[in-house]
């Protein structure tokens, strides 16, 4: 008897457990870009200016992308936690319902589909902004140095330990 309920519970477990992932996954694959950037206004912050040699008319084009583009960010952000709430309701019933879960899981992975599509719309928008050197600058050791600040300094040759952690 206590093996016919434990096979029943897992279709529900392993749906769960599916969803949890996917879930994981787009958000892991929707913020991966943006780790791309230093945080913030960074056309803003002096030590890019300088290392980049930002023009005041690269810096005003930035600051106008970045604000066009503010409030749809806001409204898409605001769309996906709409949708993460709904499915995490939807996984708290007792019963659960899976039409009901994977219709609100689609719709979380639409919303974030089209929260992905417009972070990378404003990020492609910045490049454009920038010329070829001054892209290569902001993919090469300057994030390193300005946007992720650690306690902790690797070796230089260090670089295959976060291929390991991926």
């Amino acid at each position: 008897m206590g093996s016919g309920q434990h096979d029943h519970a897992n279709p529900r477990e392993l749906v769960v457990k599916r969803i949890a992932l996917a879930l994981l996954v787009t958000a892991i694959a929707t913020s991966a870009f943006a780790q791309n950037l230093p945080p913030g206004k960074w056309w803003r912050r002096p030590e890019i200016v300088q290392i980049l040699n930002l023009s005041e008319e690269q810096q005003e084009k930035l600051e106008t992308i970045f604000r066009t583009s503010s409030s749809d960010l806001i409204d898409l952000r605001g769309e996906v936690e709409k949708h993460n709430i709904t499915l995490r309701g939807d996984l708290d019933q007792p019963q659960l319902d899976r039409p009901t879960i994977r219709r609100d899981a689609q719709k979380l992975s639409d919303a974030r589909g089209r929260l992905f599509e417009r972070e990378l719309m404003m990020l492609a928008d910045m490049r454009a902004v920038l010329n070829d050197s001054q892209w290569n600058r902001m993919r090469s050791g300057l994030l390193e140095r300005l946007g992720n600040a650690t306690p902790q300094r690797p070796k230089m040759n260090e670089r295959q330990n976060p291929r390991r952690q991926r």
